[in-house]
């Protein structure tokens, strides 16, 4: 039988149909009379509800399903008697695929960062990074979708590149060189590596984009860009995707048109398209989470010259505001707190 997403399950109202689903166990428990066993696969955030009753598999078989086990589970889709779910699957066959220890790290209580951070291997099928990247699936497909709809070309620029965009970053070197070698005699030759040049991981597509402006009048590029740059912070990433639009006979004022109605573009397709996500994010990690994204795409943003930026901060700092990095008047360059403040 052609196994049903859990997603397309729990809105399915084909009671009576035999369906089967396939994931991993996100909970068991067990009553006098039948199991129940919370059914994931990753298509999105709520679990199935299954119910076994005990002539449809072994006690001991049935008891060694645990958190983590991987099952399939055959059976009849029937509306829930439970709170918390819509429909749920009377079994009628039970199919281990994979048991699990007792050890295993992501029980169904919460973890910390800091907890899944260890076992970065597993922490996929935590409630919590899952959301994220259903989330971040859905902010690339907006990427696209906005540009497209807006007659922008996906211009894909390379990852190995002796340019450095502009000085945009510190960048991490590629080399086929045996740098023992290199370090035993003190000289790089360069002629000799791979590419006969220094080459390096890109810090931009923003030089090829520029020259595909000029060609195709309107490029973007959304791709993984490399610095290496030891911030540690939040705001500096050795490794990130960064979109980067390129268009040619664009305006100030239109350029920043631009980038108002992208952001609430894609703001407004987490809200429409990341519904459960979001709200197990805003109940779990930020209460306020969805408020600020509606408030996003409701309000008009606020546009400030730099010599505004500028008399603000100034302002602030009169009236008594302490900032870490002192604000020496026009020409100064903003730091993060600094744009924080003036947000």
């Amino acid at each position: 039988m052609k196994r049903v997403k859990v997603v397309d399950a729990l809105v399915s109202t084909d009671y009576g149909k035999n369906i089967t689903v396939m994931g991993w166990v996100r909970s068991h428990r067990s009553s006098k009379a039948v199991d129940f066993i919370a059914l994931n696969d990753g298509s999105t955030i709520k679990n199935i509800q299954v119910v076994v009753s005990p002539e449809v598999m072994d006690a001991e078989q049935l008891k060694s399903i645990t958190t983590g086990a991987c099952i399939r589970a055959t059976g009849t889709l029937v509306e829930s008697q439970g709170a918390g779910q819509s429909v749920e699957v009377q079994a009628q066959e039970i199919e281990i695929y994979g048991l699990c220890p007792s050890d295993y790290p992501m029980q169904k209580k919460g973890q910390s960062f800091e907890y899944m951070r260890q076992y970065a291997h597993m922490r996929l099928r935590t409630n919590t990074f899952g959301a994220v990247f259903r989330i971040r699936h859905n902010m690339a497909i907006a990427v696209h979708r906005y540009f497209h709809e807006h007659g922008f070309y996906y211009f894909h620029t390379p990852i190995i590149t002796a340019s450095d965009a502009e000085g945009a970053g510190e960048m991490f070197q590629v080399t086929t060189l045996d740098l023992d070698r290199v370090a035993k005699s003190g000289t790089v030759e360069y002629e000799k590596d791979f590419f006969g040049k220094k080459t390096s991981l890109t810090v931009s597509g923003q030089l090829e984009g520029e020259l595909g402006a000029t060609a195709l009048g309107a490029v973007y590029t959304f791709g993984p860009t490399f610095r290496a740059e030891n911030s540690n912070t939040p705001r500096h990433l050795a490794e990130f995707w960064m979109i980067e639009p390129e268009v040619a006979f664009m305006e100030q004022e239109e350029l920043m048109d631009l980038e108002e109605d992208f952001i609430k573009y894609c703001v407004n397709w987490a809200l429409t398209n990341c519904k459960d996500d979001l709200e197990f994010l805003n109940n779990m990690i930020d209460k306020s989470l969805i408020e600020t994204l509606e408030s996003v795409v409701k309000e008009s943003f606020v546009r400030l010259t730099y010599t505004e930026g500028i008399k603000i901060l100034e302002e602030a700092v009169k009236a008594g505001r302490k900032f870490e990095f002192p604000v020496k008047g026009w020409g100064m360059d903003l730091s993060s707190e600094h744009e924080r403040y003036l947000v």
